[in-house]
C-alpha cells in the first residue's frame, strides 16, 4: 500500500502497512503538496505493459514496481464553484491535477490495472477479488472501471472547462465569473434508462440521462416509461409542487403532450359535483385533487399521465384506478397504493417516485434543436398570492371576501407557467375548468379555453346529467357523449355519424338537442371564474370573450401599448385585474 496524506494516516490508524508515496518516489511532496505522484516512478508503475520486454528492461533499470490498483477522489471542484463563500484562486485550488492524471493513466492501461474512482465499486472490487482467490482483478471488471474513470475523467474536465471559459472574461485576477452564459458548453451525462423510442416510433435509439456524476430525482417503481411519459412526468411534478407550495393545499395535475389537461387542488366537492363527476363523498384531499384535475377536461384527459403532489394514499389509487392513464408521478406511495397502482394496464401502468427535495444543481438549463444548442436561466420564479398585489381596475380585492379568488388566479397562473405558449387558464373553486395552450393568437387561446368551459359548466345542466344512456357503456364512453351532445349541431352530422351518435343512447335515439336559449341561460349563472394568462392581452378582445363564460377576476402580465383599453374593458364587466409583471411563457 502506497499514499499520501490523510489517507496514509487513516490507513496506519486501521494497523495497515502503508508507505508513503516520498518513500517510493525518493521525493517529497512539494508546493503545498500540488507535487506528490507526478513521478515516474509512480506514472511508470501504472503504465508499464506487462511482460513487454522493452518496459520490463526499463522499470527494472529504474527501479519502478508496479501498481496493480489505484485508488483515488478526485479533489471537490463542484463543490467549491457552488460555495457561495468560494473566490477565484480558491476554485484554482481546487483543480486536481496529480489525481487525473492516475486516473487517466490506470485506465489507459487497464488491461493490467484497476482504477477505483468512487466508494460505491469498493465492493465490487473486493468481490472480485476473492472471486479471483486474491491474486488480482478481472479484466472485464478492470474494463469497466476504466469506462467510469474516463466518464469521470471527461465530465471534471468539462466542468472546469466551462467555469474557467466564464472565469477568463473577468479582468479582474480575483473576481469570481459573473452570472452570464458560458463561453464553453461541456456537458456530460450518464445513461440511466433505455428508451423503447422517443416522440415516435422510427426515432431510436432513445435514451434518458442523469447528469454524469448524479442521479435521476425519480425512481421507477413500476412500468416502463416513454420519452413523452417522461417529459409529461418532469412537468407536471413542477406544477403540482409549486401550487402545493403556493396555496398550502394538495395538488394533482392530467398532462398530455407537455401540457396540462386539468389541474386541481383538494378543495373539498359539493354534493352536486359529486354527482356530475360520478364519485363518492368520502374522498381524501388528495384524491379530490386528481378527480377535479381529471374532470375539467375529462375528454382531453383519455390517456393522461397524473402528477401528486403529496403521498399516494389508498383512495387516491382507486380513484386513478378507475381512469384510462398511462402513469403518475408522486412523492411516495403506501404500500397498498402501489399495489393496486401495479396492476393497472396489466402491470405496465408507470408509476415514479420523485425525490420531493430535488432541486437542478445548476440554474441554467439547456437543449439542442435540429443541432443547434440554447441555454437560458431555468424558470425557477415561483408565482404566489403576493404576485397580485398590483390591482389596476375600480373594483379591488375584497379581504377574506376575495381570498377563494386568490387561490383560483395562483392556480391557473402556475398551470400556464407549465403550459406550452401562447396560454391561458380558466380556474372555479380550487380547479381548473379550461386550457387554451399554444396558440399564436392570445384571443384563439382566450376563445378556445372559453369553449372548454362552456363544456365543463354544461356537464352540469340537469338534461345532460340525466341523458337516458345504453347500459354498460364504458366510463370514459359516457364522458365522450356527453360532451358531443353538449357541443350541439346534430343536424349538421352525417349519416354515418348520427347513427354512431344514437347507438349509445337507450331506444337508439339521441335526445333533442339543448336550446340555445336554454344554453345561454345556463352559461350566464356561472359566476366568480379566474382568468390567468401567461402574457399580456394585446387587446380588449380577450376581456370580451372571457366575460362570456363569467369570469370575474383576472391575472396578466401587463405591459401591452393596449393596457388601458384592456383595463377599460375589465371595468365595464366589473372584473378585478392584477397586472404582475411577470411574463410565463413555456416552450
Amino acid at each position: 500500500l502506497v499514499s499520501t496524506g490523510g489517507t496514509a494516516r487513516a490507513l496506519r490508524a486501521a494497523d495497515l502497512p502503508v508507505a508513503d508515496v516520498a518513500e517510493l518516489t525518493g521525493s517529497p511532496e512539494m508546493l503545498d503538496g500540488r507535487v506528490k505522484t507526478l513521478h515516474p516512478t509512480v506514472h511508470g508503475g501504472i503504465l508499464y505493459v506487462r511482460g513487454n520486454p522493452e518496459h520490463e528492461a526499463a522499470v527494472e533499470t529504474h527501479g519502478i514496481k508496479p501498481l496493480d490498483l489505484v485508488v483515488l477522489n478526485l479533489y471537490p471542484f463542484d463543490a467549491a464553484v457552488a460555495s457561495k463563500d468560494a473566490t477565484f484562486a480558491t476554485c484554482v485550488e481546487n483543480i486536481d491535477i496529480g489525481g487525473p492524471s492516475m486516473l487517466r493513466g490506470a485506465a489507459k492501461n487497464h488491461r493490467y490495472v484497476a482504477v477505483a474512482t468512487r466508494p460505491d465499486q469498493y465492493a465490487a472490487i473486493l468481490a472480485d477479488l476473492d472471486a479471483n482467490d486474491g491474486l488480482g482483478t478481472s479484466y472485464v471488471l478492470r474494463k469497466k472501471l476504466a469506462a467510469e474513470a474516463f466518464a469521470l475523467s471527461a465530465r471534471y474536465d468539462a466542468a472546469i472547462a466551462s467555469w474557467f471559459a466564464t472565469a477568463a472574461e473577468s479582468s479582474a485576477e480575483e473576481e469570481p465569473p459573473k452570472e452570464k452564459a458560458p463561453l464553453l458548453l461541456a456537458r456530460t451525462g450518464s445513461k440511466a434508462l433505455d428508451l423503447k423510442y422517443g416522440c415516435n416510433p422510427h426515432q431510436t435509439p432513445a435514451a434518458l440521462y442523469a447528469r454524469s456524476g448524479g442521479t435521476l430525482p425519480f425512481a421507477v417503481l413500476n412500468g416502463a416509461p416513454g420519452y413523452i411519459n417522461v417529459l409529461d412526468a418532469l412537468n407536471a411534478w413542477q406544477l403540482v409542487k409549486e401550487a402545493d407550495a403556493a396555496t398550502g393545499l394538495p395538488a394533482a395535475a392530467s398532462f398530455k403532450h407537455v401540457s396540462p389537461a386539468g389541474a386541481a387542488l383538494g378543495v373539498p366537492l359539493n354534493a352536486e359535483e359529486r354527482r356530475v363527476y360520478d364519485v363518492a363523498d368520502d374522498l381524501t384531499p388528495l384524491a379530490t385533487a386528481y378527480v377535479r384535475a381529471r374532470q375539467a377536461d375529462p375528454m382531453s384527459s383519455f390517456g393522461d399521465f397524473v402528477a401528486l403532489s403529496r403521498n399516494v394514499d389508498a383512495a387516491t389509487a382507486m380513484v386513478l384506478k378507475r381512469e384510462v392513464s398511462d402513469g403518475v408521478v408522486a412523492p411516495s406511495f403506501d404500500s397498498d397504493a402501489l399495489t393496486i397502482l401495479k396492476a393497472k394496464k396489466g402491470g405496465k401502468f408507470v408509476c415514479l417516485e420523485m425525490d420531493p427535495s430535488y432541486v437542478p444543481g445548476e440554474a441554467s438549463e439547456y437543449r439542442e434543436v435540429f443541432g443547434v444548442g440554447l441555454a437560458q436561466k431555468r424558470n425557477d420564479r415561483g408565482f404566489t398570492k403576493a404576485d397580485l398585489g398590483n390591482v389596476v381596475t375600480k373594483r379591488t380585492f375584497v379581504e377574506d371576501d376575495d381570498e377563494a379568488a386568490k387561490r383560483d388566479l395562483v392556480l391557473a397562473s402556475i398551470v400556464c407557467k407549465y403550459t406550452q405558449s401562447n396560454s391561458v387558464a380558466f380556474a372555479h373553486n380550487g380547479q381548473i375548468v379550461g386550457v387554451g395552450a399554444g396558440q399564436q393568437s392570445r384571443v384563439d387561446c382566450v376563445k378556445l379555453a372559453a369553449r372548454k368551459v362552456r363544456v365543463w359548466r354544461l356537464r352540469f345542466h340537469e338534461t345532460v346529467v340525466g341523458l337516458p344512456l345504453k347500459a354498460g357503456l364504458k366510463r370514459q364512453d359516457k364522458v365522450n357523449a356527453r360532451v358531443r351532445f353538449v357541443e350541439g349541431g346534430f343536424d349538421a352530422m352525417s349519416a354515418s355519424e348520427r347513427a354512431a351518435f344514437d347507438a349509445v343512447f337507450e331506444d337508439s335515439t339521441v335526445p333533442p338537442e339543448l336550446a340555445a336559449s336554454d344554453v345561454a341561460a345556463w352559461i350566464a349563472s356561472l359566476d366568480d371564474v379566474a382568468l390567468a394568462s401567461d402574457a399580456f392581452f394585446p387587446f380588449r378582445d380577450n376581456v370580451d370573450v372571457a366575460a362570456t363564460v363569467g369570469v370575474k377576476y383576472v391575472a396578466q402580465a401587463g405591459g401591452s401599448v393596449q393596457d388601458d383599453a384592456v383595463v377599460q374593458a375589465c371595468d365595464e364587466y366589473s372584473m378585478i385585474m392584477a397586472c404582475t409583471g411577470i411574463r410565463l411563457f413555456h416552450h
